[in-house]
Parts: C-alpha cells; sequence; structure tokens
C-alpha cells in the first residue's frame, strides 16, 4: 500500500476491528464519539490516507489481492437485472460498503444452467475472493455446493435452513403484516396475495404476514385469491389466473409484481384503487413510475448492505463466532393505488 497503513493496522494499534475502524473513519454509527476521536486521532499519527480505487486488473496474491482482499457478489441471473432494479441498488451498496473499508468486489452472475447443475462460481474455484456475499436466494442444491466450499459465505435478502450461515434479510413478515393492516383501516376484508409463496424465503414470510393479519380480524383467506407470480425457479410468468370472484385489494411481494398486476387489471377495464386496491414491496424505482404510484414499504438498501458487509468482515476476523439472522426493519409509503373499497 503506497502510504503503509492500512485500516487493519490501525485496528491492532487501538484493539477494535476492522469494521470499528471503518465505521470510525467514514462518519457512520456503531462507534461512541470517544472511540471515534481516539481512532482518527491514531490514523492521523500514523500516517493514514484512504486507498485509491483500484481496477479489476490489481496485482494478486494467490488470488486476492495484496490490500486486505476481494470480497465476491453473487447473484442468480434471474436477478441481474439492468440499472434501476432493486437487486442492481443493492449490489451497488454492497460495493460501496466495501470501497469504503479499503476492499473491492467480485461480481459474478451464476447462470441458470450452472445453478441448475451446481457449478461453482469461477470466484470460487480460482480462489479469487476471501468471502462471498450472495444476493438473492438461489436454489437449495446450489447454496449446499457452494457451502461445502469452505469461503465464508453471507445471505442478503434471504435465508435458508443453513443456520450456520449470517443473513441479512428486511422485515418481510412485520413489514407484510402492517401494510395489510393498513388496507383493513380502509375497510377491505376481502384481500388477496399475489406471489408464488415457496419460491424464496422473502415472499414467503411476507405471505406469512398477510395471513396474520387475516387470522387478527377473522376475515377469509381464500387460495384462489393467492395468485402466483412466477413459477418455482423464481422465472416470472407471462399472466396472472384471476379468480371469477375477486378480492377489493391484493398484497403484492414486490413492486415489479405489482406494476404488472395492475396493469393487467388495467387491461380488463378494472380501476385502480377505485375497484380494487394494490399494494407492493421494496419502493424502487418501478414503484413511481406506475400510474397509479404504488403504495409499497421502503427497504432500507443501505443499513442492509452496511449490515451484510460488516457481518462478513466480523466472520472474516473470527470465524467461530455464532452466526446470526439479521433484521432490518422497512417503513410504509403511501402512495396512490390504495383505497376505500366500493359499497
Amino acid at each position: 500500500m503506497k502510504n503503509g497503513i492500512r485500516m487493519s493496522d490501525i485496528a491492532k494499534e487501538m484493539g477494535v476491528s476492522v469494521v470499528t475502524v471503518s465505521n470510525a473513519l467514514n462518519n457512520r454509527g456503531g462507534v461512541s464519539e470517544d472511540m471515534r476521536r481516539k481512532i482518527r486521532a491514531r490514523a492521523s499519527e500514523l500516517g493514514y490516507r484512504p486507498s485509491a480505487p483500484r481496477t479489476p486488473h490489481s496485482k494478486r496474491t494467490s488470488g486476492v489481492q495484496e490490500e486486505g482482499g476481494n470480497i465476491g457478489i453473487l447473484t442468480s441471473e434471474r436477478f441481474a437485472g439492468g440499472r434501476g432494479t432493486f437487486y442492481w441498488f443493492l449490489t451497488a451498496g454492497v460495493s460501496k460498503e466495501l470501497m469504503n473499508c479499503n476492499l473491492y468486489s467480485v461480481y459474478e452472475s451464476v447462470s441458470e444452467a450452472d445453478e441448475k447443475n451446481c457449478v461453482l462460481p469461477r470466484i470460487v474455484t480460482e480462489r479469487q475472493v476471501r468471502g462471498i456475499i450472495v444476493v438473492g436466494q438461489l436454489a437449495s442444491d446450489y447454496l449446499e455446493k457452494l457451502a461445502s466450499a469452505h469461503v465464508p459465505v453471507l445471505f442478503l435478502d434471504f435465508y435458508d435452513k443453513h443456520s450456520n450461515i449470517d443473513a441479512v434479510i428486511s422485515d418481510n413478515y412485520y413489514d407484510s403484516y402492517l401494510i395489510t393492516e393498513e388496507l383493513v383501516k380502509r375497510g377491505h376484508s376481502r384481500i388477496g396475495f399475489v406471489g408464488n409463496v415457496l419460491a424464496t424465503s422473502s415472499i414467503h414470510d411476507r405471505f406469512l404476514g398477510y395471513i396474520k393479519c387475516l387470522m387478527e380480524h377473522e376475515f377469509p383467506y381464500r387460495e384462489d385469491w393467492t395468485l402466483d407470480d412466477r413459477l418455482p425457479n423464481g422465472n416470472v410468468l407471462n399472466s396472472f389466473d384471476f379468480p371469477e370472484e375477486m378480492p377489493t385489494a391484493f398484497v403484492c411481494n414486490c413492486d415489479e409484481t405489482a406494476f404488472r398486476l395492475i396493469g393487467e387489471l388495467q387491461r380488463k377495464g378494472i380501476r385502480i384503487p377505485e375497484d380494487i386496491s394494490v399494494t407492493g414491496y421494496d419502493n424502487y424505482t418501478v414503484s413511481d413510475m406506475c400510474v397509479p404510484a404504488i403504495t409499497t414499504v421502503e427497504v432500507d438498501l443501505n443499513e442492509m448492505a452496511h449490515t451484510a458487509v460488516s457481518l462478513l468482515l466480523a466472520r472474516l476476523e473470527n470465524p467461530q463466532k455464532p452466526a446470526a439472522r439479521h433484521v432490518i426493519p422497512g417503513r410504509i409509503v403511501m402512495k396512490q393505488s390504495i383505497g376505500d373499497p366500493k359499497p
């Protein structure tokens, strides 16, 4: 390193973690003001300067960059949409957090064929990274193979049966319960759900939050009011299988699904929200592109990315620490897609 001093050197001097040093130097929470002053003072004394960004072709030693190493970001190709998608924002947030810690990301997308055949990514087989953040749920068999590769892994925006792997998720269950409750406050009692319940842990938990609200109010649950939006492998369905008798509102598992649902309902002559109310989840670009704009749950992407990087760095420092699932609360954003039910 050109200036000779790394965050890990400051951490060793102060007897704290690299995460604590990073938070102090980047003015983030999780550090007392007294400790923040001490870390900054010691960094100044040692002559620490943040590293300039490096290119993907930086020199490597045994597959790891000289300065702290690379961290892999792994996602399924079905989530690897263009700029402006939910997972694009989440991946960009993780990359930014890694840069703040003098670490750099190596991104790889898993093809549908590789996921099905459990072919590990090159960042693992070529030992390019010290750890991996998996963004968005992959198939169970693939995760099993990845977990056996002896590389520290963290799951972001999902969890599964691997209780020994750290995970960071939004508060899917409770936030879905709360947004369903908003419909109840408007007078809705005939409420459906849109999403393949078993496709991901996030959708499953959002469905359970919706069910909790129905049970509390003793409203009927009708199976024909739960509509699939995708196949079990995650591929999006082209249309929805609507029931003959419609509910007065739909809780959608994500904004993209809500956007497609609203479009299809409008093409059938159904007005939103005058005839049917619709809610989403995520609050990213598509929720405001829709007409009407979608009432939704805003996910704190910055906090999810920060927590994910902090947990993975802590895992690298202490591989034996107990794994944990961290839940990041969201907030409801009221827009124009919900209203009172028709008499």
